[in-house]
């Protein structure tokens, strides 16, 4: 689940886009005005901004500045209902990924929004280390001390998400809706034995494991 932050000022389009993008399955964050916006972008971490240009406080484009000056690379599309392209020039030279003029219909929005994530996710390295071990996304190949470790398509997707959230508490049941794509009343032990199959292959002592640590009743977080 990917975590949105969206910085807007008028109350109607910030609760409007928020129960779109919850229904649509993004996890939402809302900040009213520029300098709440700055503090929330540190706090919740988010996938991706959706950040308004005329903000009380501080104004989008000072936020935007910021958070490229703090060498946050996060995607950030800007919303305006501006449409003058200088102002657009502006937003992108303030390091924007895109940018949307109001009035915006919402399946356009969702469609940058993804456009943006797979560029950046595109951008990304390919590949994770940690410890001796390493992870190819490209190749589909894990490798320990050198030595190619075999892994199959679904314990490769699980590594992926942690990796991707490392450092997050993830509870069984979300790796299992984003993992294995269950809902409701499903198995939990799947995501156990899963689990227990992948510290086999990467930890040192899977007994004592120190890349998926397990979170007493609640799940497992990431730490490599």
């Amino acid at each position: 689940m990917k975590n949105v932050l969206v910085v807007e000022d008028d109350t109607a389009m910030a609760i409007a886009l928020r129960d779109g993008l919850e229904y649509e399955g993004y996890r939402v964050a809302v900040a009213s005005d520029g300098e709440d916006g700055l503090r929330l972008a540190g706090e919740t971490l988010p996938d991706l901004i959706l950040l308004d240009v005329m903000l009380p406080r501080m104004s989008g484009l000072s936020v935007c500045r910021k958070l490229r000056s703090q060498g946050k690379e996060v995607p950030i599309i800007m919303l305006t209902a501006r449409s003058q392209e200088l102002d657009k020039v502006q937003g992108l030279r303030a390091g924007a990924d895109d940018y949307l003029s109001k009035p915006f219909g919402f399946l356009e929005l969702t469609a940058r929004m993804e456009a943006v994530l797979r560029r950046t996710r595109g951008a990304e390295d390919s590949s994770h280390s940690f410890g001796s071990v390493v992870v190819d996304f490209r190749r589909h190949e894990v490798t320990r001390s050198g030595v190619r470790v075999p892994i199959s398509a679904r314990e490769l997707e699980l590594l992926a998400y942690l990796i991707e959230h490392r450092g997050e508490v993830l509870s069984r049941r979300q790796l299992l809706e984003a993992v294995w794509g269950y809902s409701g009343g499903s198995n939990t032990r799947t995501v156990d034995m899963h689990v227990a199959k992948l510290r086999k292959k990467i930890e040192e002592d899977p007994a004592q494991p120190q890349w998926i640590v397990t979170q007493h009743r609640v799940g497992y977080r990431f730490d490599g």
